[in-house]
């Protein structure tokens, strides 16, 4: 598995990491959770990306690789309280010692705002609670985990180390707005969302958050959507991590071996320069104003 250096976090992270969002909302039983982090470690994954918002997803990663804590990067978010309070300062700081608890962990290597809005970064005071856990030793560095303007703000800003934001085959506002600022500031880039949620296989529109998918594919008419299953979604990843300035991508599965999986996918290396400016031509050409970058 390909490494790369998180800007200059200095973390050499593996160019596929693990995301911890659909084995809390999926509700998936944790002799599951087990098998499928433990066996991504030792497939050669160090990366894992969570937050305090899926559900009971920071407590099985706890509960099943914390005995394994050296052998990976632990990110997650905070902020976006369970109980819709969002962005309350006080309710944020409890959050990060409850993440930490539920991680059993003393410590994150990546501390992230989720995704709160431009206006919310200018006030500037859920940049403080990060930064206060950042200088209490909770966490190594923080980030910015969202999209659009929002992002390219917090990149600006200077306040954080990372940004993570939707780059993907459907989701490309980033690679020319976001992305490039951040990679210029030396910033770590970490890819949500890198396969759009595999949504183009749905033969009818699903009645879920990333419905706008479904619909810009339809739209996109991508012709290596029509084949296998598998080269597209290897294509899909390697377009990804082709993106100048994106160091790791996070993808979620429920399924055990799933990672290693995607990590073979990726034995061709970066997709073709002309195959990669095609992909982003189509996109261009056909993406709405309303095709801003999905959180």
């Amino acid at each position: 598995m390909e490494k790369r250096t998180l800007g200059k976090t200095g973390m050499n992270v593996t160019v596929l990491g693990y995301g911890g969002a659909e084995i809390g909302f999926r509700n998936v039983p944790v002799k599951t959770v087990d098998q499928l982090i433990n066996m991504a470690l030792d497939a050669g994954l160090n990366v894992i990306d969570t937050a305090e918002c899926y559900i009971a997803s920071e407590e099985m990663i706890g509960q099943t690789v914390a005995h394994r804590r050296n052998e990976y990067f632990l990110f997650t978010k905070c902020g976006h309280d369970t109980e819709g309070d969002h962005w309350n300062s006080k309710k944020m700081t409890a959050a990060i010692d409850r993440s930490l608890q539920r991680l059993r962990t003393d410590r994150l290597d990546l501390l992230q705002l989720h995704s709160c809005t431009e206006e919310q970064l200018r006030q500037g005071d859920v940049i403080d609670v990060v930064r206060r856990a950042r200088d209490a030793g909770k966490t190594r560095f923080i980030g910015y985990s969202g999209d659009s303007h929002a992002a390219l703000y917090a990149v600006e800003s200077g306040a954080f180390d990372t940004l993570q934001i939707s780059v993907s085959i459907a989701d490309q506002e980033a690679v020319d707005l976001a992305v490039p600022a951040a990679h210029a500031r030396g910033m770590g880039v970490i890819a949500k969302r890198p396969i759009a949620n595999a949504i183009w296989a749905h033969e009818s529109k699903p009645d879920t958050y990333y419905q706008p998918y479904w619909e810009r594919f339809h739209k996109l008419d991508y012709d290596f959507l029509k084949g296998d299953f598998q080269q597209a979604v290897a294509t899909a990843l390697r377009f990804t991590l082709s993106v100048a300035g994106v160091h790791t991508a996070i993808v979620g599965t429920t399924k055990p071996g799933r990672w290693k999986e995607n990590s073979d996918l990726l034995n061709a290396g970066a997709l073709e320069p002309e195959r990669f400016e095609a992909i982003h031509a189509r996109w261009k050409a056909a993406a709405g104003p309303d095709w801003i970058g999905q959180t």
